[in-house]
This record gives C-alpha cells, structure tokens and sequence, in this order.
C-alpha cells in the first residue's frame, strides 16, 4: 500500500516518543505488531472509550496487538493535565495498562512529526485525514504502515476493528 510518487513511505518505526514518564520510546521496538495509535483526553464525552481500549489491549496483546495513547489538549481544552495527572487519572479510572505517551498537538502548528505521518498521504502512503477530534483511531499494520484510520466515536471494540486485528 503505497502512495504514487512516494514508493517507499515512512514507517511508524521511524519514530521515537516520549511516553508518559518522559523516557524515549522507540517506536521500532513494536516490529511485527498491529499498533493502534489514538489520541486520548481525560474531559472528553469520548472518554469511557479507555475502558474499551484497555479491554482490546488487554485481549489482544498476547497476540500481538498494542494500544499507544497519545494525551493530546487540541479538543476544548479536554485535556488539560500535566503528564502526571493524566497517568493516576488513566490508571485509577479506567486501569489502563496500555503505553502511554507523553501529551502532545495531534493538529494545528506544533502537530507532532508522528501526527503529521499518520495525516499525510505524502508521508504515510496510504491517506491523507485530519485528526475530527479526541479518540481518533489510526490502525498501523505488522509492518509498521498506516492501513486504516477509524474516527473518534467509532468503540474501539467495533467489528471493523476487532475484524483488522485478528485478521
């Protein structure tokens, strides 16, 4: 899956994040996993979403499958705590166990280089999309491609995702 006049697109590998407690994370140690990216905030109708997102992580991961939440305050101000705060909030309310980044701008000028990848067709080889809003889900195949992007109010445990994972 690749775009025309970019034969060989980035791949997610090429990436190295901060996680939640500010450490590098490279991207390239998920090699040979589907990776869910999404961008995550704690204020959010969407919120409850992380309940669903741990479960599939949680079912999935002996798999090979990984959820990364990116914290992401670009929604009305939906997440507005600091890295700290987002984690006890993370793991109190909802037991989430999956990784998770660093907070970050999915859109606007400070875009993050990783959400400027998963946006751009040019980059990514697949599609070009906009982040709609909190809990947008960008589904990155064993091969560390982008191969679908599932919007913000679509349960992460939907058919269409549960069917691209155990596929």
């Amino acid at each position: 899956m690749t775009a025309q006049g970019n034969p060989n697109p980035q791949t997610i590998y090429d990436f190295t994040v901060k996680d939640i407690n500010g450490q590098d994370y490279p991207l390239s140690q998920l090699q040979g996993q589907k990776v869910m990216i999404v961008n995550t905030a704690s204020e959010c109708g969407l919120t409850p979403q992380y309940e669903a997102l741990q479960a599939l992580y949680t079912d999935y991961a002996e798999k090979g499958f990984v959820v990364i939440g990116f914290p992401a305050n670009n929604f009305m101000g939906q997440e507005p705590g600091s890295n700290e705060e987002i984690a006890t909030f993370c793991q109190k309310n909802y037991g989430v166990r999956f990784p998770m980044m660093s907070k970050i701008d999915v859109i606007g000028d400070n875009q993050h280089e990783l959400y400027q990848y998963l946006t751009s067709k040019s980059l990514n080889g697949a599609q070009d999309s906009e982040v709609e809003w909190n809990f947008q889900k960008y589904l990155i195949n064993e091969q560390g491609l982008l191969e679908k992007v599932i919007g913000p109010k679509v349960s992460p445990d939907a058919t269409e995702i549960v069917g691209w994972i155990v596929k």
